[in-house]
């Protein structure tokens, strides 16, 4: 009894075997397996989020052709989407590059132009890092009052890994938007 009231007191006994730290090797190896988990993880996350990014730029040209098509039908005017020069005005006719953004304005003198008193219904900004937004002649896409358009067309939405990964947005003479993935070609 007397040996083991004198251990208790005793604080240098046994302190190296209740150690809590880590030794250099286990810190290593710690260290080393995170290094490999973030190698795997890393790639996968840009992948993931340039997958979100075209898919967020897809929904919002679709969300913006669809509103236009709402509002024809709604105003019983026509409406047009196109290619943004600034905050109010169009690209020139030329133009079938969306990159710099788009503008859903009434239209109804039809003249491509949001001219003074035809309002400026949305404002879409440039497309974020380097995605290319392409059409294969449009300017714009018109809605007329019962929601069809005169324009079909083929908008070709990328990034840089290309076709593979590549959106289309297509816009049928009925007015109509569907998307796929990866079946047209990128600028």
């Amino acid at each position: 009894m007397e040996n083991k009231l004198s251990l208790l007191g005793n604080q240098k006994v046994g302190t190296l075997r209740g150690q809590m730290g880590l030794t250099m090797i286990e810190l290593l190896v710690a260290i080393a397996i995170l290094a490999i988990l973030l190698s795997i993880a890393v790639p996968s996350f840009i992948t993931f989020a340039q997958n979100s990014r075209l898919v967020g730029q897809t929904n919002d040209l679709v969300t913006s052709l669809n509103y236009a098509r709402s509002e024809a039908i709604k105003r019983g005017v026509r409406v047009s989407v196109c290619s943004r020069f600034d905050n109010t005005t169009c690209s020139s006719a030329a133009v079938i590059n969306w990159d710099a953004g788009w503008l859903v304005f009434v239209n109804p003198n039809n003249n491509a132009v949001a001219d003074a008193g035809e309002t400026v219904l949305q404002v879409r900004q440039p497309l974020e890092n380097g995605n290319t937004l392409r059409t294969a002649g449009l300017q714009r896409v018109t809605y007329q009052n019962s929601g069809f358009s005169g324009n079909a067309d083929t908008f070709r939405l990328c990034d840089s890994r290309g076709t593979a990964s590549g959106r289309a947005i297509v816009v049928s003479l009925q007015g109509r938007v569907s998307t796929s993935t990866g079946t047209t070609p990128c600028p």
